[in-house]
């Protein structure tokens, strides 16, 4: 294939060795790329992410750790990072969570996460503001096959939260967190509505006041 910057279509899947796959993420035009492959294709984002998602993403990122450390959760957590299971696939959460006894297996100075020697991440998101239907379809189908054990889809524009559970390479919608137990999807959905016309400053601490509510006296 011809892999002048120009030439590649990008935000569509397009058939592709993985030799193709990294030359093209590799080019100087795709520094701030976002790049996926899964089954012979890969998918290059260069879309804009703008107000409104970059707002959601660090809601949700402020959210979960919150309530990692609400409940005493071992949480490492990854802005945009490259997990790669060589020859064959690929992704780029948005944001995505190592919990429990997987929160130190990343070694600090890792650039790219290799799956071949590394777990996959226990929880990936993205943020879709411009991509919701593919991150309902091929993306989820990628996660699935990398071994995550929860994916979410945050759809931006309606400030809803799509949670699925995963296990044995398929998946199914969950409305409470099965890696962050006890956290309700219903609950995140409502921080994101708030955001719309809350700073989040505000939104932070109405999601501190409502959990301390709820945590058991001692």
């Amino acid at each position: 294939m011809n892999l002048s910057p120009t030439s590649i279509p990008t935000d569509t899947w397009i058939a592709a060795t993985w030799d193709d796959y990294l030359q093209v993420i590799a080019d100087p035009a795709y520094t701030k790329a976002k790049g996926y492959y899964f089954d012979g294709r890969m998918r290059v984002e260069m879309a804009a992410v703008g107000n409104p998602h970059s707002r959601d993403h660090f809601i949700v990122i402020t959210a979960v750790s919150l309530f990692a450390s609400l409940n005493d959760l071992n949480l490492d957590g990854h802005d945009n990072c490259t997990y790669r299971k060589t020859g064959c696939r690929e992704a780029q959460p948005d944001v995505s969570f190592y919990l429990g006894e997987n929160a130190e297996v990343i070694p600090w100075e890792s650039t790219v996460i290799n799956l071949d020697e590394y777990p996959a991440p226990d929880l990936a998101i993205e943020i879709s503001h411009s991509s919701l239907a593919d991150d309902k379809g091929e993306k989820r189908l990628l996660y699935e096959a990398l071994g995550v054990r929860e994916y979410w889809i945050v759809d931006v524009q309606n400030a809803q939260i799509l949670a699925f559970a995963i296990a044995n390479r398929g998946s199914y919608r969950i409305e409470r967190s099965q890696v962050l137990t006890g956290l309700e999807i219903a609950l995140l959905e409502e921080a994101l509505r708030r955001s719309r016309v809350m700073n989040h400053g505000k939104v932070s601490t109405w999601l501190l006041q409502t959990w301390q509510r709820s945590q058991p006296e001692t």
